[in-house]
């Protein structure tokens, strides 16, 4: 064999191998991801609009090599689940509300205080700049990457008892609550039976008047059908609830530089589609829960439950960080200038 030969052998095996390696990823298909969210895959659901819009622009950007799928109606777990495993890295994404996030990292209470945003647009301004950033960060400690704000919306009241038009409106009626010291605290100060519950239980729990009513997003109450169990809709608007896209920083850190910056794109993306989304989607369920059957009343003057509340800002002040309390506070204040 002469040495032309041999050179010329050698040409062709590493071009063939240059050529398996080029097309293997399209043989061996995209790199899967899950990712986690506690509602119903409903296609008007907050969370699933999120989560849908993400791994759609996720597949585009990377053009296919990454396919995240979506898992809903707790099928990896309620929302402190979610955390805990995206920490230990047994899953990869999660759309996650905010308050459970606060009973591992502290400062994200802040966004659970009652009546910190007077709108939606004050809150996305805040969440989107310096201060939502600086909250993002912080999911460091748990080892997840905080990649984007969504919206759930300002949650409301509902219950089978009464409508809500005063504080006293709530006496002793038994609200389901998230298992956090902010919202426990918030029903309390108002005069409410504050009735802490996973929410994969609380639609059971409300239709055996377990409880009498909870406290949740226009959009969440018609996705998950809380018409058929509560009567009385009081658009309270007490809490902003934002929602957290996250990721597991055990698949993060296996991502390339580039990759992360095309994922971040889209995360930020699908939290700015889902917003404009869902602002008309909660104007067209309001109707559509009056038609199913809801009372719905507005709250003519907020003055008296944000009295009521007002110690709640000193009394978490420790927990959240003076520093951070006062950040959100000016960061607020400014945008709603």
């Amino acid at each position: 064999m002469n040495a032309k030969y041999k050179v010329g052998m050698m040409s062709i095996c590493c071009w063939l191998v240059m050529v398996v390696l080029w097309i293997w990823p399209a043989v061996a298909g995209p790199i899967q991801f899950k990712l986690g969210f506690v509602t119903a895959a409903n296609e008007k659901d907050p969370y699933f609009i999120t989560a849908d819009k993400f791994s759609q622009l996720v597949a585009e950007y990377t053009q296919g090599r990454y396919e995240i799928k979506l898992f809903g109606s707790g099928q990896l777990g309620n929302d402190t689940d979610l955390v805990k495993n995206l920490s230990m890295g047994t899953i990869d994404f999660g759309v996650i509300t905010n308050a459970p996030v606060g009973a591992f990292i502290n400062p994200f209470m802040v966004l659970d205080l009652p009546f910190m945003f007077p709108s939606a647009n004050v809150a996305h301004e805040v969440l989107d700049g310096p201060a939502g950033k600086m909250l993002l960060e912080k999911l460091s400690k748990l080892s997840i990457k905080g990649l984007a704000f969504s919206e759930g919306g300002f949650r409301h009241m509902i219950n089978n008892v009464r409508p809500v038009n005063t504080p006293a409106d709530l006496k002793s009626v038994k609200y389901r609550v998230m298992k956090t010291p902010v919202y426990i605290g918030m029903f309390k100060s108002l005069g409410a039976n504050a009735v802490p519950m996973p929410w994969g239980e609380v639609f059971t729990a409300a239709q055996q008047k377990v409880v009498d009513g909870l406290e949740i997003p226009v959009p969440v109450i018609y996705a998950n059908k809380y018409y058929e169990v509560t009567k009385y809709l009081s658009l309270t608007g007490h809490t902003y609830s934002p929602l957290i896209l996250m990721a597991s920083n055990r698949i993060w850190k296996k991502i390339s530089p580039e990759d992360q910056a095309l994922f971040q794109k889209a995360a930020l993306e699908a939290a700015a589609y889902e917003r404009t989304v869902i602002a008309g989607i909660i104007r067209d369920y309001l109707e559509n829960l009056k038609k199913e059957g809801m009372i719905v009343n507005q709250i003519a003057d907020k003055a008296l439950f944000q009295e009521a509340v007002k110690p709640m800002y000193k009394e978490f002040e420790d927990k959240i960080g003076t520093h951070v309390l006062n950040i959100f506070l000016a960061a607020r204040d400014k945008a709603a200038d």
